[in-house]
């Protein structure tokens, strides 16, 4: 055996190794973003099936955005969280829409709902449209539920337009929280600061593209330090390929999902809002608390309070305890997730809304 043969030849079984294992790397690479930039939502199959349909109505000067099931019971609106769309409660529709005649609505700032330019993001104007939505399109009294900013926008119909609420589901809203001054001691506010130096730095009509290059510390808390530029890609790799579409990206948390998606047609003028305090002008959430006759329910996700002080959730447990006894009629439940409970904890938020607004039925 010729040993210098041998020799020479192990740098060459190595570079061919290397060669393949590269090989199939770019094929795996390829692959995914093939699949990525042709992704299609599991569930936009399951809402199909269960007879959700995405719909507009104008209302005023606003064009509403909405997904409306069959009539298969009262009438549920469902108000979703700050920066996301109705398509949050896309997991949990299918199986409430059995026995509500559900309305997910996109309020005004998020999703595919238009309005004029100059419209007031305060939580007087977003409700009083909400109203007219009611009176227009559902044209029954509702039971109602939102989450985060939406539920306080269901704290603000409760309180002032009663004749339209049965019953109300608040889910983990910022009660007091998004109130100055404890408003800049919260870990949302560092959104709100984001939104409002995009209204003020101008974000080109591409927000989403604003937020991923201005999120360094959520990415890597959420999807690890090297995932904000595959991210980015991402993205701008399905926007282009998918024009018109909502942004739906494979591989991430199904939270991250749906900021991602939320924030592609997200207006940085409604965050900015809560950045200066002028969306809970003549909306004192105390007030409105104490004003509320109809059944209520609050639920409380998980929150924190960080070294430094801040805020990491909705509400303390102080915050929590302050809303439950404002209002007259108010039942409390904690549950063991994240903000957005629906998303998270689907079962469970069924069971919540079935158990709290139809009682034995």
């Amino acid at each position: 055996m010729d040993i210098r043969k041998v020799i020479n030849s192990k740098p060459r079984i190595l570079l061919f190794i290397i060669l393949i294992i590269f090989i199939i790397l770019v094929i795996i690479i390829f692959t995914g973003i093939i699949y990525m930039i042709n992704y299609r939502n599991p569930w936009d199959k399951k809402l199909t099936e269960a007879g959700i349909v995405e719909k507009t109505a104008q209302v005023g000067e606003v064009n509403f955005n909405y997904a409306e099931g069959p009539d298969n019971g009262p009438a549920l609106l469902l108000l979703h969280a700050q920066m996301l769309d109705w398509y949050t409660y896309s997991q949990v529709l299918p199986e409430l829409s059995k026995k509500f005649h559900v309305f997910a609505v996109d309020y005004p700032g998020h999703g595919k709902t238009t309005y004029p330019e100059d419209y007031p993001m305060t939580a007087n104007q977003i409700g009083s449209d909400l109203a007219d939505f009611i009176n227009t399109v559902i044209q029954e009294p509702v039971y109602a539920t939102g989450n985060s900013s939406g539920g306080l926008l269901t704290v603000w119909l409760a309180a002032n337009k009663p004749e339209l609420i049965n019953a109300i589901v608040l889910e983990d809203p910022p009660l007091f929280s998004a109130e100055y001054p404890e408003i800049k001691m919260t870990i949302a506010d560092k959104a709100f600061t984001t939104s409002y130096n995009a209204t003020q730095e101008g974000y080109e009509g591409d927000f989403l593209n604003y937020w991923i290059k201005n999120s360094t510390e959520f990415f890597k808390q959420y999807t690890g330090p090297l995932s904000q530029p595959l991210i980015s890609f991402a993205v701008k790799s399905y926007k282009k390929t998918n024009p018109g579409k909502p942004v739906e990206i494979a591989f991430l948390p199904a939270d991250v999902q749906e900021i991602i998606r939320g924030l592609n047609y997200y207006d940085p003028h409604f965050g900015a809002a809560f950045y200066d305090g002028t969306w809970n002008a003549d909306f004192d959430h105390g007030e409105a608390l104490q004003k509320i006759q109809c059944p209520a329910l609050l639920i409380q996700a998980n929150f924190e309070i960080e070294e430094n002080g801040i805020l990491n959730g909705a509400m303390t447990q102080e915050q929590a305890d302050r809303a439950v006894s404002l209002i007259k009629n108010c039942q409390y439940k904690r549950v063991n997730t994240s903000h957005v409970t629906n998303l998270k904890k689907p079962d469970q938020f069924i069971q919540i809304i079935e158990s709290f607004f139809l009682g034995g039925q």
